[in-house]
């Protein structure tokens, strides 16, 4: 029996030869390839500054300490994210808020949010889950309106797009991933973007161990407390070689999931996740919504065709509902929804029209 996978991380001959490149120069900690892929996102995307790091969880914390988030501050969130989106709150000691979604989209709820807000709310960090952008627009007229800073958990959202901006250029810090779920991936890491040259320049001293600007290791000079959460030139090689072909990926992905899209038009046991008004989606991830989801998926794997839930309602988890300093804001009924029928779809640069229809003939037959 055939097997189609969920994923399949592109990787070709540019890739491979781009990582016998680092290691042939014996240069094999972050260095000069570490560097190009900074720029090559930097340039993609439209942004000022580009920091490689060593995943997206490192990232958003890092994003977090640069403004100065700690005890006695509030960081709103999703619920229906991956739970580290909550954990880098904890992780610098603020009140973590956790708020609904809204059940088509999967995005944060903005009227779920503006409830939430209190004076002690530094931080709002939404998430654009699975390249689904944000509603910029909405989240900058509550930005102006109750001053706080926004941190994006873009981790899914590498080349979605709102009204005409990239994603990773809208809030005051973005963060992707390249974990190999992703279409341009490092193995493990991540890059986080700002416009802001004074927390670019904090993050970037903060990741090399507080280290300041020097010429040589004798003139260097720490200027606070750091750590290391650098990326390597070698997992940076993987990633700068995709750079390097992103728009051939990225529209493979469109044209993957348009042709998904016509072939569950004409059912209604299917719904596909709604992509945000004014936003174009990267889709890092086919999201559909079906009844007896896990029959389904349960149904499907045993045919062969890896599918697998979106992510996670935070508020079904002990670290999140049994802690003193996270505060559920409502009942969560999107979340639920999104959780308990949320189906991940196969979606990968070789993914055939053949198999594409086998997909979604086997789905309609399990699906009730």
């Amino acid at each position: 029996m055939k097997k189609i996978p969920l994923i399949k991380p592109y990787i070709n001959n540019a890739v491979k030869e781009k990582v016998l490149a680092v290691l042939d120069s014996g240069y094999l900690t972050e260095g000069p390839v570490a560097r190009e892929l900074e720029k090559a996102m930097a340039d993609y995307l439209g942004a000022k500054h580009a920091l490689a790091v060593s995943s997206c969880t490192t990232g958003l914390e890092m994003a977090l300490r640069a403004l100065k988030v700690g005890p006695g501050d509030e960081v709103i969130i999703p619920d229906y994210t991956y739970p580290a989106t909550g954990d880098v709150v904890s992780i610098v000691g603020a009140r973590l808020l956790i708020v609904d979604v809204d059940p088509q989209t999967m995005l944060m709820d903005f009227e779920a949010l503006e409830r939430a807000i209190t004076p002690a709310t530094k931080v709002v960090m939404p998430v654009s889950g699975f390249g689904n952008p944000l509603d910029y627009d909405a989240l900058d007229s509550l930005k102006e309106k109750h001053g706080f800073y926004v941190v994006e958990d873009a981790a899914c959202s590498l080349g979605a797009s709102y009204k005409g901006d990239m994603v990773g250029t809208r809030a005051d810090i973005s963060v992707f991933s390249l974990h190999p779920r992703k279409f341009i991936t490092t193995g493990e890491g991540g890059m986080i973007t700002t416009d802001s040259d004074h927390l670019a320049d904090w993050m970037h001293s903060y990741k090399h161990f507080g280290m300041g600007v020097y010429e040589s290791r004798l003139t260097a000079d720490f200027q606070r407390i750091g750590t290391n959460y650098k990326l390597s030139d070698i997992l940076a090689a993987v990633g700068l070689a995709q750079m390097q072909e992103i728009d051939v990926l990225l529209n493979r992905r469109r044209e993957l999931a348009e042709r998904y899209l016509k072939l569950l038009s004409n059912t209604s046991k299917v719904k596909p996740c709604q992509v945000a008004k004014g936003g174009v989606h990267s889709f890092q991830s086919f999201c559909v919504f079906v009844e007896n989801r896990d029959e389904v998926m349960a149904n499907m794997r045993e045919k062969g065709v890896e599918v697998q839930i979106g992510t996670y309602a935070l508020h079904m988890h002990k670290a999140f509902n049994q802690n003193p300093d996270v505060y559920l804001t409502d009942d969560m009924k999107g979340s639920r929804y999104v959780f308990d029928h949320c189906l991940a779809l196969p979606l990968f640069h070789e993914l055939t029209y053949k198999e594409q229809v086998f997909i979604v003939n086997l789905l309609l037959k399990v699906a009730s």
